[in-house]
């Protein structure tokens, strides 16, 4: 079948590449993944495919629905007001943290981060911006020297910037003048500042996708344009 003499890949990266056109809205809420499809798409054989659908699914990115396939799922908007609260309590103490514990290294991939972050804003390569801004926010609560709030954020991340992918393109360049003060704040080792800093970031993000939901249900007949999916938080 078609997928099935592709190279061996690990269903590791399978994984990412699912998930992160999914979070872009390459595969848009309730459409349907074939195995062959994906194999065929990414250059891997169904072996990886299938192992990636199953994380998927444990991870709520998609649902298998037996005897017919499996579907990407639809956040439903209480599951991102969950997302979005947890995220304003925990992103602000990891950034009080790190202010305090980070390294020369984790501030120069933060600044490295930043600046790619610029790059792809300036450049309109907007569907960029949301791995490189999960990644800036993981470096943070790495720095923050806490194991728990490191793998705390590093499982929230992804379902984050789902649910920021409704967001307007011109909260992009609002996001990346935030990244940094945030970062200011953290080589400085202000954890006032810092923490203080990343709460308003969360509120701001937290507003604008409010805003653009408000948007989408008073206009449900015209749908959001592909480049309303590719802002940062």
């Amino acid at each position: 079948m078609a997928g099935d003499k592709g190279p061996r890949r690990s269903p590791q990266e399978a994984v990412r590449a699912v998930r992160e056109d999914i979070i872009r809205g390459v595969f848009a809420p309730g459409e349907r993944l074939t195995e062959d499809a994906l194999a065929t798409r990414y250059g891997v054989s169904r072996v990886p495919v299938r192992e990636a659908l199953r994380v998927l699914e444990a991870e709520g990115f998609v649902e298998a629905k037996p005897y017919i396939g499996v579907f990407v799922r639809e956040l439903s908007e209480a599951e991102a007001e969950d997302l979005l609260e947890l995220r304003s309590v925990v992103e602000p103490m990891c950034a009080a943290r790190a202010a305090r514990n980070r390294t020369p290294e984790q501030l120069g991939r933060l600044k490295e981060l930043l600046n790619l972050g610029w790059d792809a804003v300036h450049d309109g390569r907007l569907t960029e911006v949301p791995r490189l801004n999960s990644r800036f926010h993981e470096v943070i609560a790495e720095a923050s020297g806490s194991e728990v709030l490191g793998q705390m954020i590093r499982q929230l991340s992804q379902k984050i910037a789902w649910v920021y992918a409704v967001e307007l393109p011109r909260r992009a360049e609002d996001s990346w003048r935030e990244h940094e003060e945030i970062l200011e704040a953290l080589a400085a080792g202000d954890a006032d500042r810092a923490s203080a800093l990343l709460a308003e970031h969360i509120a701001k993000a937290t507003n604008a996708y409010r805003r653009r939901v408000r948007e989408a249900a008073q206009a449900p007949e015209d749908p959001a344009p592909t480049a309303a999916r590719t802002g940062g938080d």
